[in-house]
């Protein structure tokens, strides 16, 4: 049946439409000119005019016009718990049958049905009730408790107030928590998870973080890790009277291992079909090496099944795998969903096809920074003469290790001080620094290796190889003793750092790392004004 009443919507008269959802009565109703949707009365309304009615009668003809004795003057200001009559003025029974417990975040109200104690209930914000346990879920915010016992008053037979409660703080994993704790757990993403009661000033507090993410379905918030925000947050929990709990998540060590060549006696390679393909569309050698391996992994998940004839529902239980028993990371699994897409609409040349799987977005994290000493630290504890000039190079100007192991001697411009860098991320060039004392020790690293094509090249000559860079990073870090968790990229986030700290504007700095947004580049601090020639490498400034 659908209903029309006369209502006052915000400030304005109204028809109210009432119907059960239907999605060809919504489209019908679209129809008439200035149909919306109200959230207060959860009902579509029209203008209250001749024009508006009559449209709608011609749309549904069995329409009932119902005329209330007062208009409904409902707006869309949330009622105030004064509005609703006091339980004492509609004489319900005194007898003690409300109890009210609260755990945690929440109160739960348990009392017997009854329309006048429903409408104050709705009155508190997000208040809803379980079907499944029949009792109202109520947030604890501050003064819902005293609202709650201001109204039903003698009506309650008992309040409970746990001052310990269990929290889940992981996926699979939960946590007695006190009323006045807060729990920050470090994640394996380098996030950090706070889980507290409602504290309104430290909410606002962390709404001005970056990257900040509220988790509606588990109650905590998480913001990028950092000693900077973690030393913050330990000042705010100080300042609110909370006991600070710092804890770091446990790596997983149950997860399945992929499975390799060596362990399939029938292992399917990748079709060189979807490698040319890949080449032919000018994808990166990395992007070439990742969907290849992705997409072999996924064609070996169903050994016996013809790789053209894997379904859809195959597709979804591999992903399904990758999340629920290899434990990858959020990038894997966006990743295997694009190879496999690739192979099978660009490939074979099928339509574009939706799967229903949950692509994850990908947690932000804010990059570890070196310090300008630790940077130090780290050059003048590299002995090896081409290595010093590797990471020297990389660190003075701001590379990706991509685009140091494909410099070219050509691409050294020593009379303006700039290198080249040839269709780096993106498949674009750009300009960097090159350093002063960047150019002398060049110099004295070509008189002893004289490379031939490549910048630095192995030792049997071609382009050196990226996996030995992070070898003897890795090696120099922990023989200088830096024990934050770094790789050679972290060189490139500190040039950028202390280029900010020596007062370079953001926006060259956007120009040198290569970025095509100032958001990317934001992440790094604010913005500062300085000309493009006052930049000097932050490399000129240590003591090597």
């Amino acid at each position: 049946m659908i209903k029309a009443t006369k209502i006052v919507h915000r400030e304005e008269t109204r028809i109210k439409v009432d119907f059960p959802y239907n999605q060809e009565f919504i489209a019908l109703l679209r129809k008439v000119e200035g149909a919306k949707w109200s959230k207060t009365h959860k009902a579509w309304h029209i203008p209250y005019t001749k024009e508006a009615f009559g449209k709608l009668k011609s749309l549904f003809p069995d329409i009932v016009v119902d005329k209330p004795e007062k208009v409904e003057t409902q707006t869309e200001k949330k009622p105030q718990p004064a509005t609703v009559p006091k339980a004492e003025e509609v004489s319900l029974p005194k007898v003690s049958s409300v109890l009210i417990e609260v755990i945690g975040r929440k109160i739960i109200l348990k009392l017997p049905k009854n329309e006048v104690d429903t409408k104050f209930i709705l009155t508190l914000r997000f208040a809803k009730f379980d079907k499944a346990q029949k009792v109202w879920l109520i947030p604890n915010y501050p003064d819902n408790l005293e609202i709650i016992k201001e109204y039903f008053k003698d009506r309650i037979s008992n309040i409970t107030i746990h001052k310990e409660v269990e929290v889940k703080t992981g996926t699979e994993t939960s946590q007695k928590i006190r009323e006045k704790d807060i729990l920050v757990i470090k994640t394996q993403t380098n996030r950090l998870r706070l889980i507290f009661g409602f504290n309104k000033s430290l909410t606002v507090a962390i709404k001005k973080m970056p990257f900040w993410s509220w988790d509606n379905k588990n109650k905590w918030w998480t913001v990028p890790f950092s000693d900077k925000l973690l030393a913050q947050i330990q000042e705010l929990a100080k300042q609110e009277g909370l006991n600070f709990c710092y804890q770091e998540e446990k790596i997983d060590t149950n997860k399945v291992p992929r499975k390799s060549e060596y362990d399939l006696p029938n292992y399917r390679p990748c079709p060189e079909d979807m490698i040319l393909k890949l080449k032919e569309l000018r994808y990166s050698e990395r992007t070439i090496k990742a969907y290849k391996s992705l997409f072999e992994e996924f064609i070996n998940h169903y050994p016996t099944t013809e790789i053209d004839k894997i379904d859809e529902q195959k597709i979804i239980a591999f992903c399904r795998y990758l999340v629920i028993d290899r434990k990858v990371s959020a990038s894997t699994q966006n990743q295997a969903i694009n190879a496999i897409k690739f192979y099978y609409e660009r490939v074979l040349g099928g339509q574009r096809k939706f799967y229903f799987l949950e692509r994850p977005s990908k947690e932000k994290s804010l990059p570890t920074v070196l310090s300008m000493e630790e940077v130090t630290a780290i050059l003048k504890g590299t002995d090896n003469l081409k290595h010093k000039a590797i990471l020297t190079v990389i660190y003075s100007a701001g590379l990706r290790i991509s685009e140091l192991i494909n410099l070219k001697i050509k691409d050294i411009d020593s009379e303006r001080k700039q290198i080249r860098v040839e269709q780096s991320k993106g498949k674009k060039d750009r300009y960097t620094l090159l350093s002063t004392k960047t150019l002398d020790l060049l110099r004295t690293y070509f008189k002893a290796y004289k490379p031939k094509e490549y910048l630095f090249e192995g030792q049997e000559g071609g382009r050196y190889s990226a996996r030995s860079i992070q070898t003897f990073f890795q090696q120099i870090c922990k023989k200088v003793g830096i024990k934050k968790k770094v790789s050679v990229h972290t060189l490139r986030h500190s040039f950028a750092t202390h280029l900010l700290e020596n007062g370079t504007d953001l926006r060259y700095i956007q120009v040198l790392l290569g970025h095509e947004s100032t958001k990317t580049t934001e992440i790094y601090t604010h913005v500062t004004t300085k000309g493009f020639d006052q930049i000097k490498s932050p490399l000129d400034g240590l003591d090597i």
